[in-house]
C-alpha cells in the first residue's frame, strides 16, 4: 500500500533534506503558526478559568433583591420613601412564581469590634442570618459537623456554623462542634465549619469570615419583626431568569405599595446575566484566537505551497522522465502532496508539542507562585482542541501541495525532457 511504501517515504525524505536550509525555513513558518495557535488557545482557556473561578460556589442562575428609596410617588406615598422586604415577600414568590429552585431571606447582625468570643479569644466577624436554602445558592465545603437545616429554622434554635477563618482564630482549626461561642452578646452552639469556594465574591462579607445563624433565630433576637435585608433566589435550568425576576418584582411591588415602574426602589443583582456576559465574552475571545491563530498558520502553509512550487519547477526533468517511464498522473500528484504533507506534519506536530509543553510549564510556574490576584489558571488545551488542530494541520498540508501537484501533473514528458 502507498501509505506503507518504505522506499517511497525514503525518497520523500531524501528530496526534503536535499536543501536543508530551505526546508528548515519552510517548516519554521508552520511550526510558528501552530505554536501560536496552541499558546493563544491555552492562554484563553487560562484566562477563562481564572475569571469563572471567581464565581465558583455561587449558583450561576441566581439573583438577589435589596431595597432602596422609592423614586416615584404612589398611592399617597411621597417619593424618597424608605421601605423593607418582608417575610411575606419570600413566601409569595416561592408560592406564585414558577421556576424558583431555592429562595432564602438574609438578615445581617452587627459586626462591631470583637463581636464573636470564645473563652479568651475573640474577633470581629460578619454575622448572617440565613435559611438552609442559602447553602444551595452560595455553596461551601463542609469541614466539620453539618450545615443549618429546616429544624434549626423552624424551632429557632440557637446554633450556628462558622467560617474557616473564624474556626482558625477561635479553635486553631480543631473541631468546634458542640462548643458555644458568644455572638453579639448571645450564646450559640457551633454545629459546623465551612470553607468558601469563592474567595472574591461574597454577600456582605466573605463566608470564611462569617458566622451563619438560622434566619428566624437572628431575626427574633434582633427584634427585626418580619423585615429582611436581602432576598436571594435561584432558578431551575431552562427557565428565563429575567422573566422570573420581572414577575417577582411585580409581586414585591404590589405587596409593598411601590409604583410598578419605579426604577430605583428595588435593586437587583442578576448573577445569571453576569455569568452569561462572561460566557459571551470568552466565546468572542475564542473566535478571535482561532482567527488570529489560523491566519498565522495560513501564512506558514502558503510558504510551504510556494516552496513546493519551486521544487516542482526544479524537478521538471525528473517528472518528465517519470512520465516517460509510465508514471500515472496520480503517482505524480501523490508524490508532491506527500512531500508537502510530510513537511507540514513534522513542523506542525513539533509546534503542537512545544505549545503543550510551554503551557504546562506556565501552569507549573503559576502553581509555584501563588497570588491573590490570579489572572490565569490552568492554561491548557483539551484533547478535542488538540485533535482539531492536528486535523486542520494535516488538511492544510494536503492543501498546500494541491496546486504544486496539479502544476506537476500538467508537465508533458516531451517538454520536460527538453527543459534545461
Amino acid at each position: 500500500m502507498l501509505l506503507f511504501d518504505r522506499d517511497r517515504w525514503i525518497e520523500i525524505w531524501v528530496t526534503i533534506t536535499r536543501n536543508k536550509v530551505r526546508s528548515l525555513l519552510t517548516c519554521f513558518g508552520v511550526f510558528w503558526g501552530i505554536l501560536m495557535l496552541i499558546i493563544l488557545l491555552g492562554s484563553g482557556t487560562g484566562l477563562k478559568n481564572a475569571v469563572l473561578g471567581e464565581t465558583e460556589g455561587f449558583a450561576t442562575n441566581s439573583f438577589f433583591f435589596f431595597t432602596d428609596r422609592t423614586s416615584l410617588p404612589y398611592k399617597g406615598f411621597n417619593k424618597g420613601r424608605s421601605w423593607d422586604l418582608r417575610n411575606r415577600d419570600v413566601a409569595s414568590i416561592q408560592r406564585e412564581v414558577e421556576g424558583i429552585d431555592q429562595i432564602t431571606p438574609l438578615i445581617f447582625g452587627a459586626s462591631g469590634d470583637k463581636n464573636v468570643v470564645y473563652g479568651r479569644k475573640s474577633g470581629t466577624y460578619h454575622v448572617k442570618g440565613v435559611a438552609p436554602a442559602y447553602f444551595e445558592i452560595e455553596t461551601q465545603d463542609l469541614l466539620f459537623g453539618r450545615l443549618l437545616n429546616q429544624i434549626d429554622e423552624r424551632e429557632r434554635r440557637k446554633v450556628c456554623t462558622i467560617g474557616e477563618d473564624v474556626n482558625k482564630a477561635l479553635f486553631q482549626n480543631g473541631n468546634p462542634c458542640g462548643k458555644y461561642i458568644r455572638v453579639n452578646g448571645l450564646y450559640y452552639q457551633v454545629v459546623g465549619v465551612t470553607r468558601a469556594k469563592s474567595s472574591n465574591i461574597s454577600i456582605n462579607g466573605r463566608a470564611d469570615e462569617s458566622v451563619f445563624i438560622p434566619f428566624s433565630t437572628l431575626q427574633q433576637s434582633m427584634h427585626r419583626g418580619d423585615k429582611i435585608d436581602i432576598l436571594a433566589a435561584s432558578v431551575y435550568p431552562g427557565y428565563d431568569v429575567n422573566a422570573i425576576i420581572a414577575q417577582s418584582k411585580q409581586i414585591v411591588f404590589q405587596q409593598n405599595q411601590i409604583a410598578p415602574d419605579d426604577p430605583q426602589a428595588l435593586m437587583v443583582l442578576n448573577f445569571a446575566e453576569m455569568f452569561g456576559t462572561f460566557l459571551n465574552l470568552f466565546l468572542g475571545i475564542d473566535i478571535l484566537v482561532w482567527i488570529v491563530g489560523m491566519g498565522t498558520l495560513l501564512a506558514g502553509i502558503i510558504g510551504v505551497s510556494n516552496i513546493m512550487m519551486v521544487t516542482v519547477k526544479e524537478r521538471t526533468k525528473e517528472i518528465g522522465v517519470r512520465r516517460a517511464l509510465g508514471a500515472k498522473p496520480f503517482d505524480i500528484i501523490s508524490q508532491v502532496m506527500s512531500e508537502s504533507l510530510m513537511l507540514t506534519a513534522m513542523a506542525g506536530l513539533l509546534g503542537l508539542s512545544c505549545g503543550v509543553f510551554l503551557l504546562d510549564l506556565a501552569n507549573r510556574l503559576l502553581l509555584a507562585i501563588p497570588s491573590d490576584n490570579i489572572i490565569m489558571k490552568d492554561p491548557s488545551v483539551n484533547i478535542q482542541i488538540a485533535v482539531a488542530a492536528t486535523l486542520v494541520l494535516l488538511f492544510s498540508g494536503l492543501l498546500a501541495g494541491l496546486i504544486p501537484a496539479w502544476r506537476a501533473m500538467q508537465i508533458k514528458a516531451i517538454d520536460a525532457l527538453r527543459d534545461e
